[in-house]
């Protein structure tokens, strides 16, 4: 098979219902799935593709998820990590909706406070709440303690 085939193949085939998260940040495909809670435990085919040349983002990563439809809450964790992806729901093999995700004003419930005396992380019943400082880069502030992070402590406190 030629270069130029092996580049046209589909790679992972089409899924019957779901969500494909397209235009994931090169690299962040496990961290996407971390956040949904999925563990491959669960019954869903999941298909990760990574490192796939986009002409859009030079590379990117992809995942698609059969049988699940991903709720606002779920978008609003992706955006955090990979503010160029989309989400498309599957409906019978056709794209119904497609979405490019987007920053919420306030994150809540994710990702957890860096800050170790802060309330959320005391065993208190409290769910974490950030308000988003700037987008690029990406800062957000605890609503608690008021304590700032960025991207890589985001990632690194999922």
């Amino acid at each position: 098979m030629s270069v130029e085939n092996f580049e046209r193949e589909l790679r992972v085939r089409k899924i019957r219902n779901g969500t494909v998260i397209d235009h994931i940040t090169d690299g962040m495909a496990l961290k996407v799935l971390k956040i949904l809670g999925i563990s491959g435990e669960e019954d869903n085919v999941v298909s990760i593709v990574m490192h796939v040349p986009s002409e859009k983002i030079g590379r990117k990563d992809i995942v698609k998820i059969e049988g699940k439809e991903l709720d606002p809450k779920e978008v609003d964790k992706i955006s955090l990590i990979s503010p160029s992806a989309t989400i498309n729901i599957v409906r019978d093999y056709k794209i119904i909706k497609k979405e490019k995700v987007k920053l919420p004003e306030v994150i809540e419930g994710f990702p957890r406070c860096v800050n170790p005396n802060c309330i959320t992380n005391s065993g208190e019943p409290i769910t974490q709440r950030f308000k988003v400082e700037e987008q690029a880069p990406l800062l957000i502030r605890c609503e608690y303690c008021g304590k700032l992070m960025n991207s890589k402590e985001i990632l690194r406190y999922l």
